[in-house]
């Protein structure tokens, strides 16, 4: 625990790529394999289970210290994390437990903590607290509440082990794909070199990644070089057919079997074996468009849908890449190839899964019109490829662009504020947006990127001056503000007070000139989303 500890706080000091990259392939190297294996597992996004509660984390920190339930309260809210208020709270520890492996920590004695009753597990946390240092602490309290934020992304862990192990990095990330466990064999598995049978393992591929347009699209030269494409809004996943068994897997990495059963018999029913990249999309077979992601959603949560949701939320798989061919690696091999062959592949299936046809046009101009027809098909504008290009792993400029159209935006007065998580934890930088409705201001949007670091403290200062109520975490504020938000859709929603949802809203500037009497109002939303 100690050494990975020590590999944390280092993590969290510095918002450099290359040294944290360098920090965690040192740890590799030097640390006991099991131990190496769950620091890759945790730090790659790993998924980590929530052993105590923050009511049972409070407790133990009460019976710790001492302390009245107010003052922990109090020191919470201006530290804006449960976890390292605890760590600076309680007395130093003795350091007993400090050397103890990451790998008994994390399949011994995080386990037993979850089988414990209530009152117990209480006891145990304070036991464990005792026997470690404040870093341990600390980390020991993210690691049982699941929340381990300290900005290392998959893609840097991947590029550790590359470093660290000498392996390519692509060859890293493809065996670390799908459902990852991590041990020291596994850990060694990923290190050794690349064998003729990689693609076979029952794993997706890493997924190729298209960058942000931000230039004009002249700029991209010969035309005849790119096929565009709409840029569908669903689940990005692969679907794989193997030895005749049927995969599918979310951009997430998640095992989506058994969720999407229309899509499943589609692929058993392909001429031959295939990894395919597309995406997943509710879908109106009637008028050949994608139904909003709203309708999708319906299906997300559901491991085995009824007949009648089947009816109700129908979906198909829209098909735009072959990356594998009867066991063939197809990666390297020119998109116009890779197209070809997953046109024959899918020709004639069942149309639950479908190719994702080319946009067709003779220049950027006429192209660029046709972008202007995205929101009338339900996409979110278009993507452009180089015909000649691989399917690279991760975010790679240059051969991929989205060419998303703008964004819808609003003006919405600011209502209520938390703090955020990790770096940011110390000052509020989540907020909650509300428009007009008549005379009253109501939530529409909850957005916390935007503002830069000067934008954020001045705002975190006013908030903490201009409160006017306290639930939890979160504070009301005074209507004061407005700022400029925007976003990819609106749709109708009974879940919501407000009656609509936003689809991914983010700040574009604080609007310093405005009055609150300026913000839009929800009439104008709701006539969007129903339109």
């Amino acid at each position: 625990m100690h050494r990975f500890a020590t590999l944390y706080t280092e993590l969290d000091r510095t918002a450099s790529t290359l040294a944290k990259r360098g920090a965690i392939a040192s740890y590799l190297r030097d640390a006991p394999a099991g131990d190496a294996a769950w620091a890759a597992y945790v730090l790659g996004g790993g998924k980590l289970r929530r052993l105590a509660t923050s009511t049972e984390l409070r407790q133990a920190l009460a019976a710790s210290t001492g302390y009245a339930d107010w003052l922990i309260d109090e020191s919470y809210e201006q530290v804006g994390d449960l976890a390292e208020t605890i760590a600076l709270m309680l007395p130093e520890g003795d350091g007993s437990l400090a050397d103890e492996p990451l790998q008994t920590w994390m399949e011994q004695k995080l386990p037993a903590l979850a089988k414990l009753e209530s009152a117990d597990r209480v006891a145990q946390l304070q036991a464990w607290w005792r026997a470690l240092r404040p870093a341990q602490v600390f980390l020991l309290n993210k690691l049982i509440t699941g929340s381990l934020r300290v900005g290392v992304s998959h893609r840097l862990v991947v590029q550790a082990i590359a470093q660290w192990s000498g392996q390519p990095t692509d060859l890293i990330a493809h065996r670390m794909s799908g459902q990852w466990k991590p041990a020291a064999d596994a850990l060694t598995a990923l290190t050794h070199a690349a064998g003729d049978d990689e693609h076979l393992a029952d794993r997706p591929y890493p997924f190729f990644l298209a960058s942000p347009l931000e230039h004009e699209v002249e700029m991209l030269g010969d035309m005849d070089e790119w096929m565009a494409e709409w840029k569908w809004d669903g689940i990005r996943a692969q679907l794989m057919r193997r030895d005749g068994h049927v995969g599918l897997w979310s951009r997430g990495e998640e095992r989506l079997d058994g969720r999407f059963p229309e899509i499943e018999e589609a692929a058993a029913a392909l001429k031959s074996d295939g990894v395919i990249d597309g995406e997943i999309l509710a879908w109106d077979a009637q008028e050949k468009l994608p139904r909003p992601f709203t309708a999708l959603q319906k299906r997300i949560g559901k491991l085995k849908p009824g007949a009648k949701l089947l009816t109700s939320a129908p979906v198909c798989f829209m098909a735009y890449d072959l990356l594998e061919h009867n066991g063939s690696d197809l990666r390297e091999q020119p998109l116009r190839e890779r197209r070809d062959m997953l046109a024959a592949l899918i020709d004639g299936v069942d149309p639950a899964l479908m190719l994702s046809p080319p946009v067709v046009a003779d220049s950027w101009t006429a192209l660029t019109v046709e972008r202007q027809q995205s929101r009338q098909r339900q996409t979110e504008g278009l993507m452009l490829k180089r015909l000649d290009s691989p399917y690279r792993v991760g975010r790679k400029r240059g051969d991929w662009w989205k060419w998303k159209v703008d964004p819808y935006t609003l003006d919405a007065v600011l209502l209520y504020a938390q703090p955020g998580h990790g770096r940011r934890s110390g000052l509020f930088t989540d907020y909650t947006f509300g428009v007009w409705d008549g005379d009253t201001l109501v939530p529409v949007a909850k957005a916390y990127s935007g503002l830069d670091d000067k934008e954020i403290g001045q705002l975190d200062r006013w908030i903490r001056a201009h409160t006017t109520d306290r639930f939890g975490p979160v504070r009301a504020v005074e209507a004061t503000h407005v700022f400029e938000l925007a976003f990819e859709a609106v749709q109708l929603s009974a879940r919501h007070k407000s009656g609509v949802a936003t689809r991914f809203p983010r700040i574009l500037r604080w609007r310093t000139d405005k009055s609150i009497a300026d913000a839009d109002k929800l009439d104008d939303l709701r006539r969007l989303a129903s339109g």
